[in-house]
């Protein structure tokens, strides 16, 4: 790979043309690419938000910066919480992997036979919390653009403290989605 984009940055500079930046790719290539002497710049991209795409992985391990609640709607039968929306499915191959997932309280998890819908999604709960409807439930997001393309901002929190709100970097504050 390196040998790659070393050949094609040397001919467009041997066509005359100056290169400011030559960005290297994202965070599942940093080792890597971090090493190669073409680059200038490397984006982290997704990475910066700790989604679970990347808790397999044994050279990085993120803390998770970033998900989204969605309100519990209905209560069919005890231990399923049907929440409403959730669907911002990750883009790549579809799969488990690139569905956000339950991360509190814990001990929730996405139904096998459903997953996360762009409608309803329901979630399976036996633990100590008491849940109602109305309440939230939080999810972990796949990837981050697919959270970013979703919401105008993103609340900043300490704790349970608000302490700021930032536009989305995909959208700079609008949705297109």
């Amino acid at each position: 790979m390196f040998a790659r984009r070393a050949a094609v940055v040397a001919a467009i500079k041997a066509r005359g043309h100056e290169l400011r930046f030559i960005n290297g790719g994202g965070t599942g290539s940093l080792e890597q690419t971090r090493t190669d002497p073409s680059v200038t710049e490397l984006a982290a991209g997704s990475g910066l938000y700790g989604p679970t795409l990347f808790d397999g992985y044994d050279s990085f391990r993120p803390q998770p910066a970033a998900g989204f609640a969605l309100p519990i709607v209905r209560r069919p039968i005890a231990n399923i919480y049907t929440c409403f929306g959730g669907g911002y499915i990750a883009s790549g191959s579809p799969g488990r992997d690139r569905q956000p997932t339950p991360s509190l309280p814990a001990g929730a998890t996405l139904l096998a036979n459903e997953g996360c819908g762009e409608v309803q999604t329901p979630v399976n709960y036996a633990g100590p919390e008491i849940l109602a409807l109305g309440d939230p439930i939080f999810f972990r997001h796949a990837k981050a653009g697919e959270l970013c393309e979703h919401f105008t901002e993103l609340v900043l929190l300490a704790g349970a403290a608000v302490i700021g709100r930032v536009p989305t970097y995909r959208g700079d504050g609008r949705s297109f989605v």
